[in-house]
């Protein structure tokens, strides 16, 4: 296996992109499901080339809720095969990727004893499904000690409540991880080159063309089967391959915002698991913060960079004032991001999205062409292996057995400590050492921030970042967490980086200002309180 530190080079790949005549398998979509389906292609031993028109992870699998789960709701809807399957592949996430994801206690607070029974008796099954690869045992809570486990929980008519375990990631760091670990197989993986069309030989897909969006150099590259791993982009592949097909997804916009630690004020988290209509919430600690959502918006459009309705915003809001005593406030959002899910296109207009199915859905078109879509982080390892499996059959490659589910994920380590370069697992040590080497490195990169320089050196060196966004947004994770805090920074970014990239003022000018309109997309407007405001200034004057 070669070494990661010196394979996953942007030029490096970029080389190989010209001398190879013909891929085995190409890739295109740098998501949790396209990286994954990299990763396991070429541990088979396949040729594997993958393309992102992006940065790594830049859609929706930047975009999640942060678990590794098996799905109560799920669960709830009768989808036991689903669950199952999650809660085992949540199992080998937590082995193959110690140094991301880890354990975490979800309480659900109980205001009857119906639904005390029927939580538990849930949760236990849910428990049961996990077998050998559980993270603990359901119980239920008493509200002595629920009140002290969720201090900032409103306790009016509490019975108590009924804890379980599931997993929390960082998902941006995995993803990047995973194209790590694929680099390390042999895979080419490249950011930034967006696929223009599909090859065709006799109706039938045999390349693709692209072009770096970098320098604007046009390719035309051969493969023996094409894979579409687009996420909510599908569609748009699909009509390369047959215009006018009838769409394959409906996207659905899932809504997070990010508030002070202090609103929870606990390392469990809340799970509501019915609001006002029919949705499940969360309160999580993330980041040293805490995470509020998510929403379930159906959408006729796309965009990369998806934007928080203030209809959602309000939604999650006025949910989480009935459960916590200091309800945040508009004012107390320090960051607000949205994600969209690529949910199998409903026959009917009246289906609503949380009807729709968050199983996956592979076809392979007449053409040749593969296309997977759907279900969720959790499951990209066997939304790969199944994938992989059916270009192997496509494309009449020799068959090779999937070897995933031992391969450690680039970075496992089993022992980690309260660092902030803990989440860099295997490598912390490198940029340790680095620090060592120069101790400028070694500084923050901002009053009050645990984010040190020599993440930013890294983050380009060995993590292929090639702007500001990159970094704020998927390697630090700053943008998702406090948006003003990321503006404030962004300069001292684009200045490491721009010493790095060997890139000029203009450059670094250019840098501070795109991210900046970006990052004000994260912020929302404050508008807390008007009439209360207007009656109180009617008051004191």
């Amino acid at each position: 296996m070669m070494d990661a530190a010196a394979v996953f080079d942007r030029d490096r790949f970029k080389r190989l992109l010209s001398e190879k005549k013909q891929w085995d398998i190409i890739i295109i979509g740098g998501g949790a499901t396209g990286l994954g389906i990299a990763l396991d292609s070429a541990s088979r031993g396949y040729a594997t080339l993958l393309l992102e028109q992006s940065d790594f992870a830049k859609g929706t699998s930047s975009r999640s809720t942060k678990l590794v789960h098996g799905g109560v709701r799920y669960l709830a809807q009768g989808n036991i095969k689903m669950v199952y399957t999650a809660l085992r592949e949540r199992g080998l996430m937590f082995r193959n990727a110690a140094h991301l994801v880890t354990k975490q206690v979800f309480v659900i607070p109980c205001y009857n004893w119906f639904s005390v029974a029927k939580y538990l008796v849930g949760l236990k099954i849910y428990d049961w499904l996990s077998k050998r690869f559980s993270f603990g045992s359901s119980t239920f809570l008493n509200r002595t000690t629920v009140e002290q486990q969720l201090p900032a929980l409103k306790t009016d008519g509490l019975i108590g409540g009924v804890a379980y375990f599931d997993g929390q990631f960082d998902d941006a760091r995995l993803a990047l991880n995973v194209a790590q670990t694929g680099a390390e197989k042999g895979a080419v993986v490249l950011n930034y080159f967006k696929v223009t069309s599909l090859v065709k030989t006799d109706a039938a897909v045999c390349g693709i063309t692209a072009v770096d969006v970098e320098t604007g150099t046009d390719y035309k590259l051969y493969g023996k089967v094409v894979i579409n791993a687009t996420g909510v982009f599908v569609d748009e592949i699909l009509q390369m391959d047959r215009p006018g097909s009838r769409p394959l997804v409906q996207p659905s916009q899932g809504v997070h915002l990010v508030v002070h630690k202090s609103f929870l004020n606990s390392s469990r988290a809340i799970m509501i698991p019915e609001t006002d209509d029919g949705r499940v919430l969360f309160a999580l600690p993330w980041n040293d913060h805490v995470l509020l959502g998510t929403t379930d918006t159906a959408l006729q459009k796309h965009s990369m960079e998806p934007l928080a309705l203030e209809t959602e915003i309000d939604f999650i809001l006025n949910t989480v004032k009935k459960y916590l005593n200091k309800a945040p406030r508009r004012s107390d959002v320090l960051s607000a991001f949205a994600g969209l899910r690529p949910l199998a296109a409903p026959q009917h207009n009246d289906i609503s999205t949380k009807e729709i199915s968050r199983d996956h859905k592979l076809i392979v078109s007449a053409s040749g062409l593969v296309t997977i879509t759907g279900g969720k982080w959790t499951t990209y390892r066997k939304m790969a292996e199944e994938t992989v499996d059916a270009a192997v059959r496509t494309g009449s490659l020799p068959p090779a057995p999937c070897t995933t589910e031992s391969i450690a994920i680039h970075g496992c380590v089993t022992t980690s400590s309260g660092s902030r370069l803990a989440i860099y697992g295997s490598d912390r040590e490198h940029l340790e050492a680095l620090v060592v080497q120069d101790p400028n490195l070694g500084k923050h990169l901002g009053a009050g921030l645990p984010y040190t320089e020599v993440e930013v050196v890294w983050a380009v060196r060995k993590e292929m970042a090639r702007t500001v966004e990159d970094v704020l947004a998927r390697r630090l994770r700053l943008l998702f967490v406090n948006a003003e805090a990321a503006i404030s920074i962004a300069p001292r970014v684009a200045r490491i980086m721009a010493s790095e990239l060997k890139q000029n003022g203009p450059w670094e000018q250019q840098q501070i200002e795109s991210f900046t309109v970006l990052a004000r997309g994260y912020q929302i407007k404050n508008a807390d309180d008007t009439v209360e405001t207007q009656v109180n200034a009617l008051v004191t004057h």
